[in-house]
């Protein structure tokens, strides 16, 4: 909502400046998102004095005038009659930014450059004037800034409301504010409503208001006036609509605005010769109903939304929008204004079905005063009277079937000082509540008897009275306290620390985390090539399934990594690394009960090992690529003891014989390893390898340490020895690092496979397996003929147990 400071200043003596109050206006509750003047657009008008005026050589109508603009003469091609020498007048530069939307530029009149433009009032926003450019006194400076020179300045304030303050949807509710804080009083205005002449008749005699659901419009209001004439209004009204974003239209609708604006009550205005039997019916809609609203579209209603109808058909969208067939006209010359409270509920709903969001829906959504209805009728008929001239006819109807009675709080000072941690006293509480209009009366020392006004809709409770107080107390002077209550914290799951701590590892190995549904299609199982007797083709139905490729629970997640492959891979994205965790669902074999849950931790890669580079070529990644990654995440977890063992070939179901392996950390397997399948891939559409593996995620939780073990920085120096056996080519490496392990020599610190060959010369059915040993004591400086001899002892047991021999 936008606020005037010029406007506010008509309620209440502003006494600081635009930033001190927007600060105050924002610690009140009331925060203003932004602050500017209105009149900067004339930054760019400045005062200017035509030196010459010659008649223009290719119009009659136009002149050529010379304009000094302050230290330099510019050519501006004019129209107005009034242009003479030596009178002052607005000069705009190029890239003014009119009020009605228009930017000046440099152009060419009729074969004559204009480098600017004299204004006239209407033109700058400054007046209703369009007869000729504006004159200004000669006692201005040429070339100064024309807000300057004239003194024009009026600070927006443009402030974002929270729902639950629909009393500060107007200029009076913000003064209200003001006042609170500034411990000043506002001045309301006073309405006077002239007499009206004995001939004028009484309301009852025109026209009528009946309610015929009261729980949707718990009041309806209404006054006439008659011998109206319809026109543009003055100036000062426009303005005033102009200042807050409004567009004027007509003398009556400005008046409603210019009041809903004031009071946030709004108001209706109704051409009264064209309401049918000259009376109002305020009624709930049919389902179907048609009705076309002011903006020329014809809405279906609905049952729950109001209509305001004369004595045959709907003339407004309560609270909505007025119809075409009662709006004020040209030549309308009696209304029927109407001020009403429609239930808030109703109006939010018939605004969102409608699509129609207007200033009096977003009022009456929120909430209006149902006190202030006759209040803020009498206050517009009272402009009419002043600035149209109408005749107000006696009386008012004020239909208002069920009053609500007044909210009566009782307020405990010492409750409210306990939850605000405040120390207030009785009486300063009462003078902050007076402040911002409530009643309050004394019950005793401790008690207070307080009646909120009835424009806060908001209030209704004890607790709101706190806040209120806390509000105009300033939320910046309550002291910052802590509860005197033990911090105790429950450790958090290691089941999630550890899914964790896996998601930021396989980050760090440059895999993407992927997130697929539990759904998966009925024919993965055959897909993935499980044989018919495996138990996992039992899968989960489910009952009412998105789609047919969603309709069974899935039982790997193997399935939706393959198909998110197979969509990178449409989108030429070829060199993926992809992870996932998460449960998957086996049947127990009993019918009408859960299935049994594991989570699980797959990955996937295909395409290159490392892109191209201009120092390196791109090579594809192999079997070896993806088992190095899943050894690192379990190092990093903290588990030893891993070894991969080669697959039975009955066990390669959706993975390649040969390049498959078991994942087995202390004799339990733990997961698998291995190439898709060929038959697998071409299942998915897929024609380049991928590689895949899976870890039983609960399993994991079980071998992961809870404490990290360290030991100090070696003393002495290392030494190594390599060593090339030939062994049989079915003879598994882990089994001869094994070994190695299973000897426990005391210097042996580390030892790994670095090369692995077959072919000639090697002879067939044979490999040569390379391995690297690392020596070290923790209490000396190791001597070659130590090292050499238990490595020849290391070497001869290797020998004899796999029936090696050394390369020639």
């Amino acid at each position: 909502m936008k606020v005037s400071l010029s406007w506010l200043k008509d309620y209440i003596p502003i006494k600081m400046d635009a930033e001190a109050l927007a600060e105050e206006l924002t610690m009140a509750g009331l925060e203003v998102e932004a602050v500017s003047d209105r009149y900067s657009y004339l930054d760019t008008v400045v005062v200017g004095r035509v030196i010459e005026v010659n008649p223009h050589p290719n119009a009659n109508k136009l002149k050529l005038c010379s304009v000094d603009i302050g230290g330099r003469t510019i050519p501006v091609v004019c129209g107005a009659p009034n242009t003479k020498k030596d009178m002052l007048a607005p000069c705009a530069l190029p890239g003014t930014h009119f009020p009605n939307g228009i930017i000046l530029k440099k152009s060419i009149i009729r074969g004559e450059v204009s480098k600017g433009m004299l204004c006239s009032p209407i033109e700058l926003g400054l007046g209703i004037s369009s007869n000729g450019i504006m004159e200004l006194k000669q006692n201005l400076a040429v070339g100064d800034k024309l807000n300057h020179a004239l003194g024009l300045s009026d600070t927006v304030f443009e402030i974002d409301l929270t729902p639950n303050r629909p009393d500060c949807l107007s200029i009076i509710g913000t003064a209200r504010e003001i006042a609170a804080f500034q411990k000043t009083k506002i001045s309301y205005p006073e309405i006077n409503l002239p007499e009206s002449p004995d001939t004028a008749g009484d309301i009852p005699h025109f026209s009528s208001v009946t309610i015929m659901d009261t729980d949707l419009c718990p009041r309806y209001s209404a006054r006439l006036v008659f011998d109206i004439k319809i026109e543009p209004s003055p100036f000062w009204l426009q303005d005033r609509l102009v200042s807050v974003g409004l567009k004027p239209i007509n003398n009556i609708v400005d008046i409603t605005n210019f009041v809903m604006m004031e009071t946030g009550q709004p108001l209706h205005a109704f051409d009264f010769d064209r309401l049918a039997e000259n009376r109002i019916v305020v009624r709930a809609a049919e389902e179907g109903e048609k009705f076309t609203t002011l903006d020329q579209k014809e809405r279906l209603l609905s049952t729950g939304m109001l209509l305001i109808c004369d004595g045959e058909k709907p003339v407004a969208l309560a609270g909505v929008m007025g119809g075409m067939n009662s709006e004020i006209e040209d030549s309308t010359t009696k209304i029927l204004l109407e001020s009403a409270y429609f239930y808030p509920v109703c109006i939010r709903k018939t605004s969102k079905k409608t699509g129609l969001a207007t200033d009096a829906s977003h009022r009456f959504e929120r909430g209006t005063d149902l006190g202030g209805t006759v209040k803020a009728l009498n206050r517009a008929v009272q402009l009419i009277s002043e600035i149209c001239g109408g005749k107000i006819i006696h009386g008012i109807i004020d239909e208002y079937p069920k009053p609500v009675p007044e909210r009566v709080i009782t307020f405990s000072v010492d409750a409210s000082n306990r939850r605000l941690g405040t120390s207030l006293s009785q009486d300063e509480i009462k003078q902050y509540l007076k402040s911002i209009e409530f009643a309050v009366e004394k019950i005793d020392d401790d008690n207070l008897r307080v009646v909120p006004p009835s424009f806060r809709v908001d209030i209704n409770r004890f607790e709101d009275l706190t806040e209120e107080i806390a509000r105009l107390y300033g939320y910046n002077n309550i002291e910052t306290t802590f509860p005197i209550i033990p911090a105790e914290a429950r450790p958090p799951s290691k089941k999630i620390e550890l899914r964790n701590h896996i998601k930021q590892l396989m980050t760090c190995f440059g895999f993407t985390e992927a997130i697929n549904y539990s759904f998966i299609n009925k024919l993965s199982c055959d897909r993935l090539e499980l044989k018919a007797d495996d138990p996992r083709r039992r899968m989960m139905d489910v009952l009412n399934p998105i789609t047919e490729d969603q309709s069974t629970m899935r039982i790997s997640l193997i399935p939706g990594l393959l198909e998110t492959m197979q969509y990178n891979i449409s989108v030429q994205n070829r060199n993926i690394k992809l992870f996932e965790i998460g449960n998957v669902f086996f049947h127990t074999g009993q019918e009408d009960s859960r299935p049994d849950e594991v989570e699980i931790l797959s990955g996937l890669w295909t395409g290159a090992r490392v892109e191209a580079h201009w120092c390196s070529k791109e090579v594809s990644c192999d079997f070896y690529d993806l088992k190095g990654a899943v050894e690192e995440l379990l190092r990093n977890l903290g588990i030893i003891n891993t070894t991969f063992t080669n697959m039975e070939p009955d066990a390669c179901y959706y993975t390649k014989q040969g390049y498959s392996a078991r994942i087995i950390v202390n004799n339990n397997i733990i997961g698998l390893l291995g190439e898709i399948h060929p038959l697998v891939l071409r299942n998915y559409d897929l024609k380049q390898k991928a590689y895949v593996f899976e870890l039983d995620f609960d399993k994991l939780i079980g071998i992961v340490p809870d404490t990290k073990s360290t030991r100090p920085t070696p003393k002495f120096p290392a030494t190594s020895r390599d060593v090339t056996l030939i062994v049989d080519k079915d003879t598994e490496a882990m089994n001869i690092l094994q070994m190695v392990e299973d000897l426990d020599e005391d210097i042996v610190e580390n030892l790994h496979l670095f090369d692995l060959y077959e072919g000639s010369p090697v002879p067939a059915g044979k490999k040569s397996i390379s391995f690297r040993i690392t020596y070290r004591s923790a209490t000396q400086t190791l001597e070659d003929e130590t090292v050499n001899s238990i490595h020849r002892e290391i070497t001869g047991r290797l020998i004899k147990k796999f029936d090696a021999i050394l390369p020639a």
